[in-house]
């Protein structure tokens, strides 16, 4: 079936009198950039964003808050440190992958998380530094005194609940080096490990896990798989530290769950309902949703991603499927079709920023999808976080109406 257009999916969201859309955002609505701290938001996307009211909310493996938070991105757009609190400007949703929420007025929680794991989450970003530092030396032995000292700063994401490496800057000293990029993502692997192993030590062996960016799906030990650099794209180029739970499909539900809460007073998974008391699977979420969801309780879902991967097994027996927006997509299309309510899937083409990604403009969305994909992408953005900035903008006029 062919894609739909995005003026027909607005025709379509305008007839809807209960809308939900559920956006990603690097990579969306702000191109990727090798330095996050580069990253910029259009005004005119936050006003239409703020406009939606509660038809919108964000999800994303990023963080609302702290000096690499998307609400500096926001004070920026607007050119007014407080005009987004006053008014109720912020991106309202879930960053950090689930465990940290936000209203558009920027108060932020982390339902679910203990002192213990936010103290030691305080740590990480010293230890990745220590660590990187040293294996660094192994991997580019060139690189030394004040470059490293800047590498080290690019690297290494400080955020509060999933603290980060990302490996874009150092991938492009050694651009077309297929070998030593792939060397660089074994070493970032082996890292990222030893902080897992430092957490059980601390006593906080259930805590965390780590979210590979983007990924092959999971391994028999279900965790996430690296998807190795080839020539045209450089693969995983990300590893965060996060809290167990911050899935974006939990993140979904929840978002649902306030979702009807805010439009009928009732939260029908309980007030308390959060990433880290949930269940982690498909089915399991599907169950929950239909045992405490009545179907006209559940909004039309639109949901908006760029990170989804797919490439042939190494054996030749099918294929290698993730990305940090397929579970969140893919449970959102189950929920449209075992609802039979209406539910959307968009797809933004995000290889036009500084990050080398497969792009939508073949047919078979070869690195992204294969024939047998469950997930079937109802509107592909093949222009990018501007193309989709620009429709999102004109959102309001049309799917706004009093309620």
């Amino acid at each position: 079936m062919a894609p739909l257009s995005l003026d027909a999916l607005r025709d379509e969201m305008s007839a809807e009198t209960d809308l939900l859309i559920v956006q990603d955002l690097d990579g969306v609505c702000m191109p990727l950039v090798k330095d996050p701290l580069t990253r910029s938001l259009r005004a005119d996307y936050v006003q239409a964003a703020a406009a939606m009211q509660n038809k919108f909310s964000v999800l994303t493996n990023g963080e609302h808050e702290g000096r690499r938070g998307v609400n500096r991105l926001v004070e920026k757009a607007l050119g007014d440190n407080q005009k987004a609190q006053r008014e109720g400007l912020y991106l309202p949703g879930l960053a950090a992958g689930g465990v940290q929420f936000q209203d558009r007025f920027g108060r932020v929680c982390h339902p679910g998380v203990s002192d213990e794991e936010m103290s030691f989450l305080e740590s990480v970003p010293q230890r990745m530094e220590d660590l990187l530092r040293f294996k660094l030396s192994q991997v580019l032995p060139d690189l030394q005194g004040q470059a490293l000292e800047e590498e080290l700063k690019l690297a290494i994401l400080d955020t509060q609940v999933s603290p980060t490496i990302n490996l874009n800057s150092l991938f492009s000293r050694i651009q077309g080096d297929v070998d030593r990029q792939k060397q660089l993502q074994l070493m970032l692997s082996d890292l990222m490990d030893a902080l897992m192993s430092a957490a059980a030590e601390a006593g906080l062996p259930k805590s965390f896990f780590l979210h590979v960016a983007p990924n092959l799906g999971l391994d028999a030990s279900g965790e996430e798989r690296i998807k190795p650099a080839e020539p045209g794209d450089v693969g995983t180029t990300d590893i965060q530290f996060m809290l167990k739970g911050a899935i974006k499909e939990v993140g979904l539900l929840v978002l649902i769950n306030r979702h009807i809460a805010q439009k009928t007073g009732t939260a029908p998974l309980g007030e308390t309902f959060n990433v880290r008391n949930a269940p982690h699977d498909h089915q399991a979420l599907l169950d929950l949703c239909h045992q405490h969801i009545k179907r006209d309780a559940i909004p039309m879902l639109v949901g908006v991603g760029d990170t989804v991967t797919s490439t042939p097994c190494p054996l030749g027996n099918g294929w290698l499927r993730g990305g940090s927006d397929r579970g969140f997509l893919t449970l959102l299309q189950q929920l449209g079709a075992s609802y039979d309510r209406p539910a959307r899937v968009v797809l933004v083409d995000s290889s036009h920023g500084e990050v080398d990604r497969p792009n939508l403009s073949n047919s078979q969305l070869s690195g992204i999808s294969d024939p047998d994909d469950p997930l079937r992408f109802d509107c592909l953005v093949k222009g990018g976080p501007n193309e989709y900035v620009d429709w999102f903008k004109t959102l309001p006029y049309s799917c706004t109406d009093a309620e």
